[in-house]
């Protein structure tokens, strides 16, 4: 059942973002992935597929899918089930904020605008931040550990390579406007100006410690 539920959650919020994204491609201007490059477009295709296999895979394949899994009580499945579906409401309000400035790409428009309304008045990548929430709820839907290792695989991905790039198109576009941007929100999640970036390191070694106790022997993907 939480396998099935996870693959429609999944299958909801890439609806969900296909929507928009074709929305935008009926606008003014649409930005063709050839003009990234080759190789980031090899990328991001890998990326997908990396992303879709396990989820597909608990599906189609459950007892081929065994070795990555762990057991979690059904409560931090079901947590998984409300985060998951949450994020499907996040992605609809990020897109409604960006508007027609959605680009599938690390470039911007002709007449794109720097967006500050909605979730963006806190964090530039919102919808990288819903990503990532929703492979991390399905790892807990799942109870895969591979899920949860690729999502974070993901997360490095963004944080080194693609956010460097978009953030450097934008700011060539929007110069001293985006610098003082970038200066009030957080890439992933809204500034905490006051906690230095030790506490926050501190705090997640901490909740990975505390939910060793949750990783048993490995259980079937169900």
């Amino acid at each position: 059942m939480f396998s099935w539920l996870g693959l429609v959650i999944l299958l909801g919020a890439i609806g969900t973002s296909s929507y928009y994204r074709l929305q935008a491609r009926r606008g003014v201007e649409t930005i063709a992935r050839r003009r990234e490059g080759v190789l980031l477009l090899g990328i991001r295709i890998g990326v997908a597929a990396l992303l879709l296999f396990p989820v597909v895979g608990c599906v189609l394949i459950p007892q081929k899918m065994v070795w990555a899994s762990f057991t979690l009580p059904f409560w931090c499945r079901w947590l998984g089930v409300i985060v998951g579906v949450s994020t499907i409401p996040a992605i609809v309000w990020v897109l409604h904020s960006l508007g027609q400035n959605v680009s599938e790409t690390v470039l911007t428009k002709r007449n794109h605008h720097l967006v500050r309304s909605g979730p963006y008045r806190w964090v530039r990548h919102p919808l990288y931040s819903a990503g990532i929430a929703l492979f991390l709820a399905l790892s807990l839907i799942d109870s895969s550990w591979l899920i949860l290792l690729i999502a974070v695989i993901v997360a490095a991905f963004l944080q080194v390579l693609v956010i460097p790039l978009e953030e450097q198109a934008l700011l060539t576009k929007f110069g001293n406007d985006y610098r003082a941007y970038t200066r009030s929100t957080g890439r992933f999640l809204p500034r905490v100006l006051s906690v230095p970036r030790s506490v926050h390191a501190l705090t997640l070694i901490t909740l990975l410690m505390s939910l060793q106790p949750l990783l048993g022997n490995a259980s079937q993907c169900g």
